[in-house]
């Protein structure tokens, strides 16, 4: 399935595959959707201070959605890969401390913090967004949608690690402000080691429902957090060999904040509905295909791609 000539993603055509692919073949039924409201649930954790914490994830990611309480901290401990904070216009600041070094952030941005100890403070209430990847154990179990991942989904790509940073492991904080939206690339993209994360534009206005941008991700699932607006999440699901196991279309409707997860190979295309809108749309492993773009990655100096 591709884009339109005038989508900036219509270039992707020419980008470098991926070196792996999941063992998977056209019997292996595909997953559903899953289309996960952070609004009118209960949290799976309220903190002593009263901060209340929603948790859910994908193949290989895990959102934490904090409603934060001003002054309560989140610890890790011995965490064992990089993790993120997600700041975007509404989320509270935050003060995050690791590796000998702490960092005020009060704006929109992207967070990583190396392994090992840390701690994120809100500084005001507000939402706190972290993102890790299903290698911290106790929070891929915690999550509300942990059964979902039982058993892995066979069309997903492995977790495998991309190299180490230039300079090693520190935190680090990408402001977004220093990478305005431009025509010439898709969204501010950033990774790391384990995943990458598209802070999209926040729309005035829906877009035009003449030029929408269904679309297949073969090997990789894809996570689109709303944190503003109301969106359509439209899936066409492949048919396989076996006709029982054929599913109708989705289109399946959510506020924010909240999660859609979107299996590999669905067709899938995301139309906001509403006056303003914004998506994150999060991946791990790193996409090859964004990454093969010059100037998308805007953090590709200090992360490398594998050789």
């Amino acid at each position: 399935m591709t884009y339109a000539k005038d989508d900036i993603r219509s270039q992707l055509a020419t980008a470098p595959a991926a070196p792996t692919a999941p063992s998977a073949d056209a019997a292996t039924p595909v997953r559903p959707a899953q289309y996960l409201p952070l609004y009118g649930t209960e949290p799976d954790h309220v903190s002593a201070a009263g901060s209340r914490t929603w948790l859910v994830r994908g193949q290989h990611l895990v959102l934490a959605w904090t409603e934060a309480v001003a002054g309560d901290r989140f610890p890790r401990t011995g965490q064992p890969d990089e993790y993120a904070v997600l700041m975007y216009s509404a989320g509270a600041p935050v003060r995050v401390t690791a590796a000998g070094a702490a960092q005020e952030v009060a704006e929109e941005a992207f967070v990583v913090v190396p392994p090992g100890d840390s701690t994120v403070e809100a500084l005001a209430d507000g939402p706190v967004v972290r993102v890790f990847s299903t290698v911290a154990p106790d929070l891929a179990v915690a999550c509300a949608n942990a059964a979902a991942y039982a058993e892995p989904d066979p069309r997903c790509a492995p977790l495998v690690p991309w190299p180490d940073p230039v300079d090693g492991y520190r935190l680090r904080v990408y402001r977004l402000a220093d990478h305005p939206i431009q025509g010439d690339r898709f969204g501010r993209i950033f990774r790391t080691t384990n995943m990458m994360i598209n802070f999209l534009a926040e729309e005035p206005r829906p877009r035009d429902p003449l030029k929408l941008s269904p679309h297949v991700h073969d090997d990789f699932e894809q996570l689109s957090l709303a944190v503003k607006g109301e969106f359509v999440h439209h899936i066409q699901y492949p048919w396989g060999p076996d006709s029982t196991r054929w599913r109708p279309d989705d289109h399946g409707r959510l506020g924010s904040p909240s999660v859609c997860v979107i299996p590999p190979p669905a067709v899938h295309t995301t139309q906001g509905v509403g006056p303003h809108q914004q998506l994150i749309d999060m991946f791990a492993p790193p996409r090859y295909d964004f990454s093969g773009k010059p100037g998308w990655i805007r953090n590709a100096a200090d992360y490398p791609m594998p050789s």
